[in-house]
């Protein structure tokens, strides 16, 4: 009996701490929507964000497409083998990367780049106190700092997503034209047919919730770091895990939702 009860007090206090930090984070979400939204506004800062997290992460997440792509088709065709059909790589290649593997892929590549970077920002101005500096010369940092990040990854992470899926598509088109003997017309076609407007608009759909969560918990673990140096580190830690999360749940529960 004794052992019921201090499993349920263990899980009632897990509970109640989750609840807690969700209470938090939300607060913390509305609060940058809602100063965002409301002049002053600082363009200069969306766009140098947007460089940041866009044009510069560029590089990782297409190399982390083009060989996702192919990797998938040989994996595809390997499989195929087996059952008789290997007809099936370019439908499987398009829809495995526009509905998952494209978005998710992209989501973690960016969220260890920038969540961290973010976190890690934003985490060195709060125990240096410029941002009790910034308050202290009535520079709202939500505004100036947190605001323009999380918009820039909102308008960012959809165009990373479709640059990823064509250059993923186009990674498992190569390997198959080049060593697994395919025709380049009938690749092509199958991609075309199996290819829908519903699937790049899931894509956008989860690539728009990824980038709000990959500033929102960069910013937020950022904002609320103490301790000096190690705080910083244990803040940025805290920010990559906590999106590599967020990120895969509502990856599962967008699909569910929609396939469901």
């Amino acid at each position: 009996m004794k052992g019921v009860q201090a499993l349920l007090i263990v899980v009632g206090r897990f509970m109640l701490q989750l609840f807690a930090a969700i209470g938090r984070v939300t607060a913390f979400a509305i609060t940058v929507i809602w100063r965002g939204l409301t002049p002053p506004y600082y363009p200069a800062r969306l766009f140098e964000q947007l460089a940041r997290i866009g044009w510069f992460s560029l590089p990782v997440v297409g190399l982390t497409a083009i060989f996702t792509g192919a990797a998938l088709a040989q994996q595809i065709f390997t499989a195929g083998t087996r059952f008789n059909a290997t007809s099936t790589v370019p439908a499987v290649v398009v829809l495995g990367m526009v509905r998952e593997l494209g978005p998710v892929l992209t989501g973690l590549m960016v969220a260890g780049r920038v969540s961290s970077a973010m976190a890690a920002e934003i985490g060195t101005m709060r125990v240096t106190e410029q941002l009790d500096a910034m308050a202290t010369l009535r520079t709202d940092y939500y505004r100036y700092l947190i605001a323009p990040r999380l918009f820039a990854a909102l308008i960012a992470m959809p165009i990373l997503v479709l640059i990823a899926n064509g250059i993923g598509i186009l990674g498992g088109y190569a390997l198959a034209i080049y060593k697994l003997d395919f025709n380049s017309v009938g690749y092509l076609k199958t991609t075309r047919h199996y290819l829908e407007a519903d699937d790049f608009r899931m894509a956008l759909v989860k690539s728009a919730v990824f980038g709000f969560f990959i500033a929102l918990m960069g910013c937020y673990h950022g904002l609320k770091t103490s301790g000096g140096a190690a705080g910083v580190g244990q803040s940025t830690t805290q920010a990559v895990v906590s999106t590599f999360i967020l990120i895969l749940l509502s990856n599962l529960l967008i699909t569910v939702i929609a396939f469901g």
